[in-house]
């Protein structure tokens, strides 16, 4: 199966998935009046799904990598600030363990693309001879 758009990439939907419980929870009360940290949380999720994005529109596998290193870098970054919203109680423990399983699938799952993309011949689009 290929895969024409970064809509259909499994990792991109958890992202997404992931960016939109970040924002359903950084609007409760508490959090929401924090506006530096809840920006900071919001931005970090967002960049997971954003880098994904980017790096698959290169239509170039080393920068496609490059892209998805990035991601796994904002997931932890998300992951580290969950751990701060439950010390400041900002969040339960339900909330923080659903956040960071997720960040930890995500991680995981954009590891194994990137350890793909390098075992493989495929160059991307941008070098396929017309």
């Amino acid at each position: 199966m290929k895969i024409e758009r970064f809509e259909d990439l499994e990792i991109w939907k958890e992202a997404r998935e992931l960016c939109q419980l970040i924002r359903d929870i950084t609007r409760e009360k508490g959090l929401n009046l924090d506006y530096k940290f809840r920006d900071q949380i919001r931005s970090s999720s967002g960049s997971i799904m954003d880098n994904i994005a980017e790096g698959f529109e290169r239509d170039g596998k080393k920068e496609f990598i490059q892209f998805l290193s990035i991601a796994k870098g904002s997931c932890g970054e998300t992951r580290s600030q969950c751990y701060r919203a439950l010390d400041y109680g900002y969040i339960n423990q339900e909330q923080f363990s659903m956040i960071h399983e997720r960040t930890l699938q995500i991680s995981k799952k954009t590891s194994n693309l990137i350890k793909y993309l390098k075992s493989t011949e495929i160059t991307g689009l941008k070098y396929k001879k017309p």
